[in-house]
């Protein structure tokens, strides 16, 4: 028994030792095999990074609003009589917009006026007979105090009659109304926006470390996606004198050229500004930069000591540090780290790691549009 026993465990040692060194030997085999096999190359995008002109700009989201915007109202009720324009007319100043019923008004202030005029007869009587010593000095002050006060009276009820009738209180453009003839309006209804938008001003911010860039008068240029390629040029009119101490922004007012009234108060805009004088970067698509803790890194593509089926250099891609600089749209300034003329890798570094292989395929470029517009999907 003893006997079979070491017989059965040296054969068992023997499987195990068999099937160890087999694992081993296929690990070998196969890190070998890796080890020699030739990288397959990845498909990328790349350019040349080159030099361009750059003109140095603020860039802000403003919000468009009127020269002067109000809702008409009505400062007293009553009743319409007539509708003196159409919605959407262009108004001018002063111009009758509604009138009210104001017929008891109007026969009120012709009662008050006639007990005017005949105050101011009896005062004139009475200056007569004062003259003559007929009456005393405080009959005739009286007389003077009764007419004045009629006379307050009869402007009082006349301005009481001009309040029902509603001008406009500046020239422009008339909303939509929905107030009829008939109609009975109390007082403070809106009876129709009217705006002056030609110019039009617009709103946006600016942090407090650029306010110094921006002076009254500096030409400005608005793109809005309600008009795409379109710009309208205009000139900053006003700096609020105050800082926001919770975003820490300077409001700026500029004033926008609008002969076609294109423009809407509300709308949103992108504003722009130029400051300072035109700087030369070398420039490449924000795409190209990768983004680390430990810095901002590019592959550049170079050429290899190995050739291809063809007998041409393989190219590889190699990793470097750079400096970025500003940005403009889609583009970032270089300012250390790339030569011009260098190909840069645009998109596909995802897969590439030092001395990876690269195929360069630009059927499709990443955007690199230094003003670049909003795209409809």
């Amino acid at each position: 028994m003893k006997k079979r026993m070491a017989i059965m465990l040296v054969s068992v040692g023997i499987l195990l030792g068999l099937l160890v060194g087999f694992n081993w030997f296929k690990g070998y085999m196969m890190a070998k095999y890796m080890a020699s096999a030739p990288i397959p190359a990845a498909t990328v995008t790349a350019m040349a990074a080159g030099y361009q002109e750059w003109q140095p700009q603020i860039s802000a989201v403003g919000t468009l609003r009127a020269v002067r915007g109000v809702d008409v109202t009505t400062e007293i009720a009553g009743l319409v009589r007539t509708i003196e324009f159409k919605s959407g007319d262009e108004a001018k100043n002063g111009q009758v917009l509604v009138q009210l019923n104001n017929d008891s008004d109007v026969a009120q202030l012709n009662a008050l006026q006639a007990a005017a005029d005949l105050a101011a007869t009896t005062y004139d009587r009475d200056k007569e007979q004062y003259a003559a010593e007929v009456i005393s000095k405080a009959q005739l002050d009286n007389d003077a105090a009764d007419l004045k006060a009629k006379r307050a009276q009869v402007a009082q009820q006349a301005a009481l009659v001009e309040k029902k009738t509603i001008r406009a209180p500046f020239a422009g453009k008339l909303g939509i109304s929905t107030v009829n003839p008939g109609q009975y309006i109390n007082a403070g209804a809106a009876i129709v926006t009217l705006q002056s938008i030609d110019p039009i001003y617009v709103d946006f911010n600016v942090p407090q470390q650029q306010v110094p860039q921006v002076s009254v008068g500096q030409k400005v240029a608005l793109t809005t996606d309600a008009f795409p390629g379109q710009s309208f040029a205009g000139k900053v009119t006003a700096i609020n004198p105050r800082v926001d101490t919770a975003t820490r922004n300077v409001m700026i007012e500029a004033s926008i050229a609008n002969p076609k009234k294109l423009l809407l108060p509300g709308m949103f805009g992108t504003v722009t500004l130029e400051t300072g004088e035109a700087q030369r970067y070398l420039t490449l698509p924000q795409t190209a930069l990768t983004y680390n803790p430990y810095g901002t890194t590019v592959f550049v593509v170079k050429a290899s000591d190995k050739k291809d089926a063809k007998g041409q250099p393989v190219l590889v891609a190699e990793q470097g540090f750079v400096t970025p600089g500003p940005t403009r749209g889609d583009q970032v300034a270089i300012i250390k780290g790339v030569d011009a003329g260098t190909q840069v890798v645009t998109s596909g570094q995802g897969k590439l790691k030092n001395g990876t292989p690269v195929i360069i395929n630009n059927a499709v470029q990443p955007a690199n549009s230094p003003n670049p517009t909003v795209q409809e999907q």
